[in-house]
């Protein structure tokens, strides 16, 4: 049995101190802040509000599913999780929005109504979508990258080809569609993963056959829920979480991770899972000539959006809002651009408004509201309490215009988080929230490798490295680190 350190807490952290617990090694988890969860932490208020920091759209269940079963559990068993329908809003409009329905039957009338002829086409759409979901989560994500021979089967070129993956995914969608809404419906969850969709590959037209086919779900409780489900199997393997435990260096000797120095103190261990920010434990943690990458090498990534979020308390209920609304009420391409080829505070902003209040009766005293506004923004932006007011009063306005009423006048709590908080709180590379972008020149080998290069038994794991941003993501870049450290110390490969 060996004993080992997992730098950070998120989602892949939890996840490879999970699997490495369960091969029968001593861990030990170093958070830097006060709860476990990183970014799917939860801030709960004295006035009866829970609020989730960060993700809110429960997609690709079966993900979750497969992790839980891995330790002799079924979601079920853990939380209570229930498919949202409708699965979410977009509102293009005061009187004008989309309301997405949970069943494939009333979704396909729906595009029909919308454009004669679509639902024929959806149906062929998310039948090819399926195809890349299936070769994505059965022959992709599950790797870990180390080498392109990894891809080099002669099934997968073959699948790849015929999936048509390598397409512009704005090409793509508009072969089927040419509604301008229901463009904006296959085209709004690629806003998040980190080019616009004309530079970002057909392969992820999969995320359209998780959101549209597979269904929104929400673990009641939030997401904080899924982090306690994972802490409780962590620490039935044994896991010691340690909070308030900033790692300082990783001591090193040999090509080898030797142990941490943790808040001053020197921690032995015989190999670590670096689960925090990667571009933070190169240039903080490391040596350089024990770098996998330099500053140049950081500086050319291309990365996911950052965002400007609110959590908002209102002592009121609000009629007219769905548990997940899209305000995409402006142009997509031009904040996209703002985003990703001139990055700079938008000029007219989508965003996006999650009220799971409406699911959940225990994320809100009753008769409130708990309201999460979020707005991706660039990352490396400067983020000043000025700025975030100025959107703040944006949104809302845009918000009120839609739901018919006041909101601001029935405010109870209000609280921000931007950029800085992102630093300061994970130290996210300039203030990164979703990782890197998913463009051709950043998949699979092509991103920050899971392996350091020089130092044999320590890994990364998260949202920088593979398989890439995103809760299901991580979970599996959790695994794949563990397996390679298990595999290290106990074959020494």
């Amino acid at each position: 049995m060996a004993k080992l350190g997992v730098i950070g807490a998120g989602f892949a952290g939890l996840s490879a101190a999970c699997y490495l617990s369960a091969a029968g090694h001593e861990v030990h988890v170093f958070e830097k802040n006060t709860q476990l969860g990183g970014r799917a932490g939860q801030l709960h208020t004295q006035n009866g509000f829970v609020f989730d920091k960060g993700p809110s759209w429960y997609w690709m269940p079966e993900v979750f599913e497969r992790f839980f079963n891995d330790f002799g559990y079924q979601v079920k068993d853990l939380y209570q999780l229930d498919l949202l329908n409708p699965s979410f809003e977009m509102i293009f409009g005061k009187s004008d929005s989309l309301v997405v329905p949970a069943t494939y039957k009333e979704l396909l009338d729906l595009f029909e109504c919308i454009e004669p002829g679509s639902a024929i086409r959806l149906d062929e759409f998310l039948q090819e979508a399926g195809v890349k979901y299936r070769l994505g989560m059965e022959q992709l994500v599950y790797k870990p990258a180390l080498s392109i021979t990894e891809y080099l089967s002669a099934k997968l070129l073959y699948n790849c080809l015929k999936a048509d993956v390598f397409l512009p995914f704005s090409k793509h969608v508009r072969k089927y569609f040419s509604n301008p809404r229901l463009i904006a419906l296959m085209e709004f969850p690629v806003l998040f993963l980190g080019a616009k969709p004309s530079q970002t590959p057909a392969l992820y037209s999969l995320m359209n056959f998780a959101g549209l086919k597979l269904g929104t779900w929400y673990p009641q409780g939030g997401f904080g829920k899924v982090i306690e489900a994972m802490q409780r199997i962590a620490e039935k393997n044994g896991v010691v979480f340690h909070c308030n435990a900033n790692v300082e260096k990783i001591i090193t000797a040999k090509q080898h991770a030797v142990g941490l120095r943790v808040n001053g103190e020197a921690v032995v261990c015989d190999g670590v899972i670096g689960a925090a920010d990667y571009n933070h434990i190169e240039e903080t943690l490391l040596a350089p000539h024990e770098r996998n990458y330099d500053d140049k090498y950081w500086r050319r990534r291309v990365m996911a959006p950052s965002c400007l979020i609110f959590y908002l308390g209102v002592s009121k209920k609000i009629k007219r809002l769905q548990h997940h609304s899209l305000f995409f009420d402006a142009s997509l391409n031009d904040h996209a651009n703002q985003i990703y080829q001139d990055p700079s505070w938008p000029t007219r902003p989508l965003f996006y408004v999650c009220c799971p209040s409406k699911t959940d009766n225990s994320v809100a005293p009753a008769g409130h509201e708990n309201l999460f506004l979020l707005m991706p923004i660039a990352a490396g932006l400067d983020d000043t309490p000025e700025t975030r007011e100025k959107y703040y009063s944006i949104m809302m306005s845009r918000l009120e215009g839609f739901a018919g009423e006041s909101i601001q006048q029935h405010l109870v709590y209000k609280e921000s988080y931007c950029i800085n908080n992102f630093v300061s709180e994970y130290n996210a590379f300039k203030g990164n929230a979703y990782g890197l972008a998913n463009t051709l020149s950043q998949t699979a080998v092509l991103k920050p490798s899971i392996k350091n290069k020089h130092l044999k038994n320590l890994f990364y794991s998260g949202q920088l490295t593979v398989p890439g941003p995103g809760v299901p993501p991580c979970l599996i870049s959790g695994k794949i680190a563990a397996e390679l450290l298990n595999n290290y110390l106990t074959k020494g490969v």
